[in-house]
C-alpha cells in the first residue's frame, strides 16, 4: 500500500487490553489506523480532539456506561459507532441502536465480519465533519465535554437549559418552531405548553447575551418560534 494511501482512523475505546490488542492486529493489517482509549471519558476526549473516521464502543466501561458514552457523543457528533459488546440480547442491541449507534455486533466476534460492518458504517458517511465546538460572542460551547463559558468564565446551565442552547446551535440560521422545540426537549406531549420556552429563552438570553432585552443572538420568531443568529 502507497504511503499516500488515505488511511480510515478507527478509535477503540473498550477496557480490555486483549480486546484492544485483537482489534489492533485485525484493523492495522486490513489497512486502518487505530487509536485506543480504555474509558469512556477519555474516548470522548479522543473523539472530540482526534476526530476518528469511526468508533469501536464498548458498554461495559469501567468510568462511564458505554451507552452514555454514545449519548454524549450524539450530542455533538454523527461519527459511525459500532457497538461490540458481550451482550448479545435482543433488548441490549434495541437500546444501543435506540441511543444513536450505527451498528452492534456481539463478543466473540469474527475479524471478517467486524472489518465488513466497518467498511459498510463508512460507506454511508455522508454528512460533513462536525464541529465540536461553538463559539459566538465572547461565549464559547464545548460540547463534547458540555462546558459553556462567557468570557471566559464557566457559565452554569441546567439541563434544559443547556438542552435548548444545543438545539439551537446545531440549527443556527434556522427557525426552529416552539412545537419543534417542546417536543424535542419535553416529548410530544408537551407541544402546546408554549410557556416552558419562555421562561428558559429568558435564562439564556439572562446568562448569555450582552443585553438580554436587546437579544443579539437567541431571536425570536413571533407566532413561530426561536432561531440562533450569529457566528
Amino acid at each position: 500500500m502507497s504511503t499516500d494511501t488515505f488511511q480510515p482512523e478507527v478509535l477503540v475505546i473498550d477496557d480490555e487490553a486483549q480486546i484492544r490488542r485483537l482489534l489492533r492486529v485485525t484493523l492495522e493489517g486490513a489497512g486502518y489506523r487505530v487509536r485506543e482509549a480504555e474509558g469512556g471519558g477519555l474516548g470522548l476526549t479522543e473523539a472530540a480532539t482526534k476526530r476518528p473516521d469511526a468508533i469501536i464502543l464498548d458498554l461495559g466501561l469501567p468510568d462511564l456506561p458505554g451507552l452514555e458514552v454514545l449519548k454524549r457523543l450524539r450530542e455533538w457528533s454523527r461519527l459511525p459507532v459500532l457497538i461490540l459488546s458481550v451482550r448479545g440480547q435482543e433488548a441490549d442491541k434495541i437500546e444501543a441502536l435506540d441511543a444513536g449507534a450505527d451498528d452492534y455486533l456481539s463478543k466473540p466476534f469474527g475479524g471478517g465480519e467486524l472489518l465488513a460492518r466497518l467498511r459498510a458504517m463508512l460507506r454511508r458517511v455522508q454528512s460533513p465533519e462536525e464541529e465540536s465546538n461553538a463559539r459566538f460572542g465572547d461565549v464559547e460551547v464545548d460540547f463534547a465535554r458540555r462546558v459553556v463559558t462567557k468570557a471566559g468564565t464557566v457559565v452554569k446551565l441546567t439541563p434544559k437549559e443547556y438542552a435548548l442552547l444545543r438545539l439551537l446551535l446545531l440549527h443556527r440560521g434556522k427557525v426552529i418552531t416552539h412545537r419543534q422545540i417542546l417536543r424535542e426537549l419535553w416529548g410530544p406531549k408537551a407541544e402546546e405548553q408554549t410557556q416552558y420556552l419562555r421562561v428558559y429563552m429568558t435564562h439564556l438570553r439572562q446568562k448569555l447575551e450582552d443585553e438580554p432585552n436587546q437579544p443579539k443572538y437567541f431571536r425570536t420568531e413571533s407566532g413561530i418560534g426561536y432561531r440562533f443568529s450569529g457566528e
